[in-house]
């Protein structure tokens, strides 16, 4: 990861840009089936980060999964929020399950050193199995919340479930958000300096669209524009 120079350094508001869109493809969502609809939204909505979301299952073994319908929500609180989706069965989803149940969970940022052993977690492992264990990663213990960490992770947030929405019926492409508060953060002591987070330390990896995943080659600053009145 490197920092260059920002696109078009001599730009000044109002002036034209060189675009390279030209015709569109208009869809109505209305007459889209849910696998179409699913290849159009994380095709066009990217890059994701990922939210790699350990819980406890009730055996006391760890659950850990991917997510990426993620994001942040607000920071006072400080809330992020992810979307699990529904098995193609209609049922529920381990992490969905666990936190229901315990109210607590840790999300586990993912680096490019950790995309196979990532990749391998979104697997349908039977109810109960650690993905934790089976993909050879390792856990180390959280301050506040009972779920673990990931250690090989250089950004853990541990959290405690703020609410739920249901969106869509329960079925297949339905989902619940997931919205929760953060009560410890944990950040690589290499990736943090006076406050602020070095995103080359971190080496994020960001998910695209099909089987995709992408990393950060290139970053650029663009200061926050001030409007004179």
């Amino acid at each position: 990861m490197r920092r260059v120079p920002p696109p078009q350094p001599h730009w000044k508001p109002g002036a034209t840009i060189t675009s390279l869109v030209a015709e569109m493809v208009s869809l109505n969502a209305a007459a889209l089936d849910v696998r179409d609809t699913y290849k159009l939204m994380t095709g066009g909505i990217i890059p994701r980060p990922i939210a790699f979301v350990s819980t406890l299952n009730e055996n006391g073994s760890v659950n850990l999964a991917p997510f990426s319908y993620f994001n942040a929500v607000s920071s006072a609180p400080p809330t992020i929020m992810f979307a699990v989706t529904y098995k193609s069965d209609g049922s529920k989803k381990d992490t969905l399950l666990n936190i229901e149940r315990s109210r607590e969970f840790v999300v586990n940022s993912v680096s490019e050193w950790m995309a196979a052993p990532m990749n391998h977690c979104s697997a349908e492992y039977p109810h109960g199995v650690s993905e934790l264990e089976k993909v050879g990663l390792h856990s180390v213990a959280s301050e506040i919340v009972s779920p673990p960490r990931v250690q090989e992770s250089p950004f853990h947030m541990e959290c405690k479930l703020h609410s739920t929405v249901e969106i869509g019926s329960a079925g297949p492409g339905s989902s619940t958000i997931i919205i929760g508060e953060i009560v410890k953060f944990h950040i690589a002591k290499a990736a943090y300096q006076d406050g602020v987070i070095k995103p080359e330390e971190l080496k994020p990896l960001s998910r695209l669209g099909g089987i995709s995943y992408g990393t950060v080659g290139e970053m650029f600053d663009l200061e926050r524009p001030k409007i004179e009145s």
